[in-house]
């Protein structure tokens, strides 16, 4: 199987403004308008679901004990927050299909 490509940001404006014939500029400030809502509806304590797409949220991790790398000394990793994406069953679909 092929490397996979990393698509950025800007590939993915491209893309759009391509596709709808929007200027980049638009787009730009849709993708950016996204982004920052559904940071924002995270750090609320929010779900963001996108139907078709998926789920974002935010999960905890517990505190926990580690080994410091590259020793055996043991650490104490306190409790955090993530942002996760549950893909939904129409993405894992489209994924399969390609596969």
């Amino acid at each position: 199987m092929a490397k996979a490509k990393t698509v950025s940001k800007a590939d993915l404006v491209d893309k759009v403004a391509e596709d709808t014939g929007m200027r980049k500029k638009d787009v730009k400030t849709i993708v950016d308008t996204m982004i920052d809502q559904v940071s924002q509806h995270l750090n609320n304590g929010d779900k963001v679901q996108l139907t078709g797409f998926g789920t974002f949220e935010v999960r905890e991790r517990r505190a926990r004990t580690g080994v410091k790398p590259g020793t055996t000394e043991r650490i104490e990793i306190p409790a955090s927050k993530y942002p996760a994406f549950k893909p939904g069953k129409a993405l894992k679909e489209k994924i399969e299909a390609h596969s």
